[in-house]
């Protein structure tokens, strides 16, 4: 069976994971386009990459938790691919080796000028510090106002999908959210949030709804799934 898991903030927050935004719409305190856009590193560096090399940090801090966990032991039975919308790596660490990124991933940094320019970090990205071309490096991270160049792979992945299993995500956030259409007609849905929205794609398609902690709700469901 081909299985393909969509995540959102709510997968990691049970690991210690901020979500970043209150109540309020801000990211630790800073209005979301001062350190997640690219007029904002334009006009404050140094501000942004010290928010995301604070997120660097507090990510070799926590670990994977059991919905990572639960999703990785689905691979010894199935065809599996993660669809994350999370920048952390903790799928990868709980042992899942397919694993698409669609807003980039905090342990890389990317040229500020040369898209193709890739590396993988572990600490801080400082302001002076360059790609070979000269320009300042910044996190591998898909600010607003910017192109989400993963939306067509995953597009096509979800287009594979026998089961669909979405986790952790409002499916408020596009144009990630938009992905849901591209599911087969035939294909499950389960959808796992202790707050479920059922979204305009949601309610278009039969859908089950498993209204548990992604550590709670993901457990449950891949006992069900493995023989």
């Amino acid at each position: 069976m081909r299985i393909v898991v969509f995540t959102g903030a709510g997968v990691s927050a049970e690991s210690g994971i901020k979500t970043f935004r209150d109540e309020n719409g801000l990211w630790e305190g800073h209005d979301v386009m001062e350190v997640a856009s690219p007029q904002g590193f334009h006009n404050d560096p140094e501000l942004v990459l010290d928010f995301y090399n604070q997120r660097r940090a507090q990510l070799n801090e926590v670990d994977p938790n059991p919905a990572h966990i639960a999703i990785a032991r689905l691979e010894s039975h199935y065809d599996v691919t993660v669809v994350t919308q999370n920048v952390d790596d903790l799928h990868e660490r709980a042992g899942s080796s397919d694993v698409v990124h669609l807003h980039g991933e905090l342990k890389k940094a990317r040229s500020s000028g040369n898209e193709e320019f890739l590396i993988e970090i572990e600490g801080d990205i400082k302001l002076g510090e360059v790609c070979p071309q000269g320009f300042q490096l910044r996190p591998h991270v898909v600010w607003f106002g910017e192109a989400v160049p993963m939306m067509q792979r995953a597009a096509e992945i979800v287009s594979s999908a026998e089961l669909l299993l979405v986790v952790g995500t409002s499916l408020q956030v596009y144009p990630a959210a938009g992905l849901i259409d591209y599911a087969p007609g035939d294909c499950r849905c389960i959808y796992v949030d202790p707050r479920p929205q059922i979204s305009f794609e949601l309610q278009r398609r039969p859908h089950e709804v498993i209204a548990e902690n992604a550590g709670t709700g993901v457990p449950q469901i891949v006992e069900e799934l493995l023989p």
